[in-house]
């Protein structure tokens, strides 16, 4: 007797199961981008990032050459004021220099280092996007 009315009430449930419709998701409107089209953003992010940091390269260059354009004319100033007030001078545009230099060249390698991470970013998604087309 138990066997039975186990048995009728899964087969109540399988039916009633079986009669539920879902409804189908709505039809998607906009293809997804082609792996072609994902590869050459991620390319374009890559070379938009290179750009910039070529670009801070550029400013820390110019910024540090006009800080040494500086630092020279006031060592001339100061030679024209005497050998001694030229030479304390020199010590601290010459310091001041050599700062802007490293400050230049730190500026640049971060930006370098940026650029890079994003084009290894870039090039990894677009990677992984490869692969998920593929499979």
């Amino acid at each position: 007797m138990k066997q039975s009315l186990l048995a009728a009430a899964l087969v109540a449930i399988a039916v009633t199961a079986c009669s539920k419709q879902e409804e189908a998701p709505p039809p998607v409107s906009t293809p997804a981008p082609s792996i072609q089209e994902q590869t050459k953003e991620a390319a374009e992010q890559a070379v938009e990032a290179a750009k910039e940091s070529a670009e801070a390269a550029k400013e820390s260059a110019a910024e540090a050459l006009e800080a040494t354009k500086e630092t020279a004319a006031d060592a001339v100033d100061a030679a024209k004021e005497g050998a001694a007030a030229a030479v304390e001078a020199a010590k601290e545009h010459t310091a001041a220099t050599v700062e802007a230099a490293k400050e230049g060249a730190e500026a640049t390698k971060e930006a370098a280092g940026e650029a890079v991470d994003a084009a290894k970013a870039a090039a990894e998604a677009a990677v992984e996007k490869a692969k998920e087309a593929s499979n």
